[in-house]
Formats: structure tokens, C-alpha cells, sequence
């Protein structure tokens, strides 16, 4: 398994309160709410910077906006894939939350670190993936910077 590692990133909020809410994914729901807001395009297309375009930006929105979630899975549509999910497999109380990715056509899994310093969060997230040399060589980079920009997404929310 090829594992790709994210930047580490500063929350300013107590370890216990991240995990608590990064580990019932039914608390992000605010993320589906908040994308039916107009201004949050705006948002989205200046956090990416140049990496996405604004027909890339309103599929993202699309996807968000049609997110389903319980406490265990966040769900969404992946176009002619069908559904995929992001199940929650392994709560480390307040330390990890440990993910299965299930109806995509590769295995993934992914694992969100959280490390307290003094009243702040440090996060880490590391995508681990089966992907043959081909197909490594072909979307490893583009991986690395999904792992990037999901701790980056992560980090922003509100805590």
C-alpha cells in the first residue's frame, strides 16, 4: 500500500473538540448548508487558488450540496461510478479516525491524525492507496495534493 501524507496542519481549537466532531460525520452536515450559500463558491475558488477552475468549483459544490451522512458515513455521488462512501472503521479516542473507502474501483483508506499542543490541534491526513506502477506514476502526485487539500479543508472548518 502506497501511503500519501498531508502537510501538517494548525487547528486553533483543543484536540477533544476536533475529534468530536471529525468523528460523527453526521456533525458536518453544516459543510452541505453552507454550500448552498452563494458567497461559498467564492470561498471555494479562493482557497484552491489557481488548481481549480469555476465549472470545476460549482461540481464541487454540486457534490457537496448532495452529501448523505450518518455517524459512520459520509456519502456522495461520483458520477458514473455510482455512490461512494467514506466509512468511519476505527475510532482512537482523541488521537485518530481511521477511514475505509468502499464502492470506488481502487482501495483506499485514509487516517486523520490529531495531535494536542498546549489549547491547539496539529492534523495530519495520509491517503493509502493499491494502485499498480502505472497507475501510481500517473495519479500519485494528483493523491498527494487531494491529501493536501483535504487537511487543508479540514483545518478551516469551524470548530
Amino acid at each position: 500500500m502506497t501511503k500519501y501524507e498531508s502537510e501538517v496542519k494548525l487547528i486553533y481549537a483543543p484536540r477533544q473538540t476536533v475529534y468530536d466532531k471529525l468523528s460523527d460525520l453526521s456533525q458536518l452536515s453544516s459543510i452541505r448548508e453552507r454550500a448552498a450559500d452563494p458567497m461559498f463558491r467564492d470561498k471555494v475558488l479562493a482557497m484552491a487558488g489557481d488548481k481549480i477552475k469555476p465549472d470545476q468549483a460549482d461540481k464541487v459544490i454540486e457534490v457537496l450540496q448532495k452529501l448523505e451522512m450518518t455517524p459512520d458515513t459520509l456519502t456522495f455521488e461520483a458520477g458514473p461510478l455510482g455512490n461512494i462512501t467514506l466509512r468511519i472503521i476505527e475510532r482512537e479516542e482523541p488521537k485518530c479516525i481511521k477511514f475505509n473507502l468502499e464502492g470506488a474501483p481502487i482501495q483506499a483508506n485514509l487516517w486523520i491524525q490529531l495531535l494536542e499542543r498546549d489549547t491547539e490541534t496539529l492534523l495530519k491526513c495520509t491517503l493509502g492507496t493499491e494502485l499498480n506502477f502505472l497507475l501510481r506514476q500517473m495519479v500519485g502526485n494528483k493523491i498527494q495534493d487531494a491529501a493536501n487539500q483535504l487537511a487543508t479543508t479540514l483545518a478551516a472548518i469551524p470548530y
